[in-house]
Parts: structure tokens; sequence; C-alpha cells
């Protein structure tokens, strides 16, 4: 049986300094981390709070993604995948089911075009010129709509590699939006080729 909140708790302090701040992460010294250890400082650990916040869209009647299951670049009867916009590596694509569906929630027929689609994305993101990688997220802290996370790695951008990508999004610069909107189309085709579906308009450029 895992520890209860509070054992979890008193677990980490036992490493903790005296205000509660754990030792810096092993992957902060690795040479893709964005940062220099000799600067960083970790949070003080806080206490578990119990329950925990709802997430976003909890209640289907106020999710997002629920109001926004005709919007993307492509789209089947249960899926839909769209363009993120505003973001600094080249691409970043989201699938959402079209329902109110979680992760854990999915039936077997769902789960297993889950892994297709996922696999199908990630190998046109690949194809993409310029494109070594592409990552493959799913958190589900902020939100109980599943959503699925396809981060495209540049070419050459040695220290991009690996589970700091997301923190590097954060600090370049934001791409330029026609190429990322050029890109998201060809995704979109290949998976209409691929997978069936249809493709609709890639995602506005951010404002």
């Amino acid at each position: 049986m895992a520890l209860s909140p509070d054992q979890f708790h008193d677990h980490a302090l036992a490493v903790a300094d005296d205000e509660r701040r754990l030792p810096l992460a092993r992957m902060t010294g690795w040479d893709i981390s964005p940062f220099e250890e000799e600067t960083l400082r970790v949070a003080a650990l806080r206490p578990p709070v119990l329950p925990e916040p709802a997430r976003h869209g909890e209640d289907p009647a106020d999710c997002q993604p629920c109001r926004e299951r005709d919007e993307g670049i492509w789209f089947n009867d249960h899926w839909r995948l769209a363009q993120v916009a505003g973001v600094g590596v080249p691409l970043v694509l989201m699938l959402w089911p079209r329902d109110h569906l979680d992760l854990t929630d999915l039936p077997d027929e769902l789960a297993a075009e889950l892994g297709l689609l996922t696999t199908r994305i990630a190998r046109h993101v690949q194809a993409l010129p310029y494109i070594s990688r592409a990552h493959v997220y799913r958190f589900g802290d902020g939100a109980a709509h599943l959503h699925v996370w396809f981060f495209a790695r540049p070419e050459g951008q040695g220290q991009l590699f690996g589970s700091w990508l997301p923190v590097w999004d954060d600090l370049l610069p934001e791409y330029p939006a026609d190429v990322a909107a050029a890109d998201a189309a060809l995704v979109a085709d290949a998976l209409v080729a691929s997978h069936g579906g249809q493709r609709s308009a890639p995602a506005a450029p951010a404002a």
C-alpha cells in the first residue's frame, strides 16, 4: 500500500533542510538543463492539502474542451487534434477525445485507437523537416478532460533533449506562427491518409 499523504510528506522532509527545502534534483546537473545549479534553490515543501482542489471540467457543464469539440486541425467521430499556438518549439499539438472522458474512462475500443493515434501522430511529426523527435506527454492534474501533448523537438538542438523540453519551450521566443501552422497542416493531412478522419483549418496564431 502506498504511503498516506502525511507519511509521504514526513518521508520527504527527512532529507530536507531546516527551511523544508529538498536538495537540488539530479536533473539540474544534466547538460540539457536550462538552469545553472549554482543559482537554483528548491521551493519549500508544503504540507499536503486534502481534499485536493477540483480540476477544470470535473463538471462536464463547465468543461471548455467539451465546448470546443468541433475545433482543431483534424478530427474524426471520437477524437480531435488541435494546434497549440504561441509556443517556443517548432510545433505543439494536443489530442482530445471529443466526448468528456479522462484516460481511465476510455472504453477499450477508444483506448486502442488512442494507441494507434499516438503512434501515427508522433510518426507524422517526426517526418517533418528539421524535427528529430516527437515527445508525448499526458499529465492530467489540471483538467478532467483527457489531453495528450505532442512536442516537436528541433533537430540539432542538443540542450533540448529529454524531459526538460517543456521548460525550454516556455523559455524560448515564440516560434514563427506561419511556419508552425504549415507544419501542423502537413501532420493533419498525413493523419487523414493514415487514419482517416477530416482536415479542418489550423489554429489561428496568438495575437
